[in-house]
């Protein structure tokens, strides 16, 4: 990707939603990271009460697109100490309904990961060449594709106004938006599957895509946005509320541009993100899984992050403490906190030591 390439295909976000200013000059709170800590904090707690004020989505449903393995050691951490080097990690779609003031209906897919030629990026790509083939079916399950569930959903391709992603790592979108040129491994000029969508992406984020560092390339396929269609990125800055109760919010860490998604429900707030891959990662005291709780209680940290990548891995933590305080807990376990991983620690005989204590699985709503 190239910087001219983000100078004349990114839209300005700015006419959509409210903008939201809760958060805004973090970066710049004097006295270091743990000043930005307890200002994360506070500024959170503030925030709930304004957002809740928004209303509610009209729906929120869940869809399963593939369960693969995942290394521990990214995963959980330097917390974990079960034995084996991998886990399973589930990951997952939201889709997200409203109604503008006006009447309009609206329809976001969060997550929605064309997993197939995910596949091609760097890191999973060299995973995957290591692995047997007759392993492959053992450790990777697909449950369903984007287009399969939208189809089940009764909700038609041309429907979807917004896409968004918590950070592009992975990602792989052409099949999504189309391409104005041919592409080689695809036969072609691509025609978009969702040719309406346009997605919501924090400026930092397609910037740092334009330039790469070594330690980022293994995560991304930049070159596949190369040729997407003109103005399909909605670049924002910061934080939006996108419709009732439906927000974005920058929570800058595991990349520079990394957001949440946030949603106040039937059962309270909502946050959505990769941050880390358990509910109990926000409150590891309780966690049963081997070496979790006494990492939390030797070292002092609150929280396990899902580390993969170590850009600015201080912020990620002050990040994950902004979810933790602005979600509900759970009606289920009051133990845990609703905190959705958009890619879900799953238990696996394959890994263990790696089964989760409590699983949300699935966010469900109905306004």
């Amino acid at each position: 990707m190239r910087r001219e390439w983000l100078d004349s295909n990114v839209a300005d976000m700015s006419g959509i939603g409210a903008r939201i200013d809760a958060f805004d000059g973090m970066e710049r709170v004097p006295g270091g990271s743990g000043a930005r800590l307890r200002w994360a904090r506070t500024r959170a707690a503030r925030f709930r009460s304004e957002f809740v004020s928004t209303g509610t989505p009209d729906s929120v449903d869940t869809c399963d697109l593939v369960t693969m393995p995942y290394p521990t050691a990214f995963g959980l951490f330097r917390a974990s100490t079960a034995l084996s080097p991998f886990l399973s990690i589930t990951n997952r779609m939201l889709v997200i309904r409203w109604r503008e003031s006006d009447g309009r209906r609206r329809v976001l897919l969060f997550e929605p990961s064309d997993f197939e030629l995910g596949r091609k990026t760097p890191y999973f790509a060299a995973l995957g060449a290591r692995v047997p083939k007759p392993l492959h079916s053992l450790l990777v399950k697909e449950h369903g594709t984007v287009l399969d569930h939208l189809a089940r959903m009764r909700i038609a391709p041309e429907e979807v106004d917004y896409l968004m992603f918590d950070h592009l790592h992975t990602q792989d979108l052409r099949r999504w938006v189309g391409t104005t040129a041919p592409q080689e491994d695809l036969g072609g000029v691509v025609k978009p599957l969702l040719p309406n969508a346009r997605v919501i992406v924090q400026r930092d984020e397609l910037a740092a895509m334009a330039d790469l560092h070594p330690l980022q390339q293994p995560w991304y396929q930049a070159a596949t946005f190369a040729d997407l269609r003109p103005d399909v990125f909605l670049a924002i800055e910061g934080g939006h509320v996108l419709g009732p109760g439906v927000a974005v919010v920058a929570t800058p860490g595991h990349v520079l541009g990394n957001q949440s998604l946030v949603l106040n429900t039937s059962t309270g707030i909502w946050a959505s993100s990769e941050n880390a891959i358990a509910a109990e990662c926000l409150t590891p005291e309780h966690s049963r899984m081997p070496g979790l709780a006494r990492w939390a209680r030797t070292w002092g940290q609150e929280v396990i992050l899902n580390a993969n990548t170590l850009e600015t891995t201080v912020d990620q933590y002050n990040s994950l403490i902004l979810e933790k305080t602005l979600v509900d807990r759970s009606q289920a376990d009051e133990r845990f906190l609703q905190f959705f991983p958009s890619s879900e620690l799953t238990a696996a005989w394959t890994h263990p030591g790696t089964a989760p204590t409590f699983s949300h699985r699935a966010i469900h709503h109905r306004g």
